[in-house]
């Protein structure tokens, strides 16, 4: 068996069981200890939802909460894009997903704003993220059939700029999953599955001098994802939390001269859903908390819920820190690196990339370093095309 149809038949298996178990199936552990070291992800549905698209962050490990916005800008923080000089423009970016693994996932993203006024912005972007084709097997290894996998989100971005110096912004985002193709799972036809969720974001920037030097210091935060939860199977009681997310940053750049200028960005991001606890043999929870809450339950207990107490609490907080270098307004460099600690995830990677700037179209490239014997995001690419049109407002 190669490494591929492996792959296809795990991922099949795995959409099979997801939409059976209405994404908040539990696992037993006997003898696990509650202390925080053992792993324990975080489980949500829709995670495509947290792939960061645009390439230039992607460049920077994964940070762009607080750096200096462009077209994609939505994708990240909302509130950002009544920032954007120019009138109106669009941007369009692709990464294969996973291709050390298999050669046809990929997610596509479409964005787009338009300035009502010196105030005013809004937007709109579509989220595509493709499995390709895979072969379903259920849990005896008996088949299914194949089928092409797809979900979608359609966001809808309005932003206002109060001063100079600070905006709000709000997306309200559709997303559907169709993950089985009305495969039937303990006895129930399943479907695809559907939500609305809404994401909150701020941005503040102030021009300022640091170590002799003309600087910009921002600082950015958005909540995304807060919304329904989501079920595949009709009459589900329990449903998927949707990846709600929390990420504050900030960022320093500073304009060296004419022609050079540096930025540097760090953001934090946490899950606002329930940390699976541990159960005991007898399916009976020894540490942690319930997860099958509700939703504004799920935000606020996910600060406190973790079986391991404040420790892991801790962990289930990733970093990324990127760097951006631009010559003359024209050519950037940039670099980055994220972190997720072992136990929730243990996704460590460096990554690269580049930009070119030339008139009204700006191109980006991101290219992530990692050891594809441990991380199946080793060598992911990333692409962007960015086009602004109109005179500088």
């Amino acid at each position: 068996m190669n490494l591929r149809y492996l792959v296809k038949t795990v991922l099949g298996i795995f959409s099979l069981v997801t939409v059976s178990a209405e994404l908040s199936a539990q696992i037993v552990a006997p003898g696990t200890q509650a202390n925080g070291s053992q792993p324990n992800n975080i489980v949500t549905a829709v995670p495509f939802l947290l792939i960061t698209p645009d390439a230039r962050a992607g460049s920077m490990g994964d940070a762009g909460v607080a750096v200096h916005p462009d077209a994609n800008a939505m994708s990240i923080n909302p509130s950002k894009i009544a920032f954007l000089d120019k009138p109106y423009g669009f941007a369009a970016s692709y990464s294969p997903w996973l291709k050390t693994l298999v050669p046809d996932i990929n997610l596509a993203y479409l964005s787009g704003f338009y300035k009502m006024d010196e105030k005013n912005t809004i937007g709109g972007s579509l989220r595509y993220f493709s499995l390709g084709e895979i072969q379903f097997v259920d849990i005896n290894q008996q088949d299914q059939g194949v089928y092409s996998p797809n979900e979608i989100a359609l966001d809808v971005t309005y932003a206002r700029k109060f001063d100079e110096s600070f905006s709000l912004g709000t997306a309200v985002r559709y997303i559907y999953s169709n993950l089985a193709s009305g495969q039937f799972s303990a006895g129930q036809e399943t479907k695809p599955g559907t939500a609305v969720a809404v994401d909150i974001s701020g941005y503040f920037k102030k021009p300022t001098t640091m170590f002799g030097t003309k600087a910009i210091l921002s600082a950015g935060l958005n909540i995304s994802n807060i919304g329904t939860k989501i079920s595949y199977v009709g009459g589900g009681e329990n449903r998927g939390f949707l990846p709600t997310n929390f990420k504050i940053g900030g960022a320093s750049t500073f304009i060296i001269d004419d022609y050079n200028q540096f930025t540097f960005a760090l953001d934090f991001n946490k899950l606002l859903v329930p940390t699976q606890p541990i159960y005991d043999t007898d399916g009976s929870i020894v540490a942690g908390e319930d997860p099958n809450r509700s939703v504004p339950s799920g935000i606020f207990g996910s600060f406190s819920d973790a079986p391991g107490g404040f420790k892991e609490e801790v962990r289930e907080v990733n970093v990324a820190a990127g760097m951006e270098y631009w010559y003359n307004q024209q050519f950037a460099f940039r670099a980055g690196y994220f972190y997720e600690a072992p136990t929730k995830g243990d996704r460590r990677y460096f990554t690269v990339g580049a930009g070119l700037k030339y008139n009204v179209f700006n191109i980006d490239f991101a290219y992530l370093l990692a050891n594809a014997q441990k991380s199946p995001l080793a060598n992911t690419l990333r692409f962007t095309l960015l086009f602004n049109f109109g005179d500088a407002k």
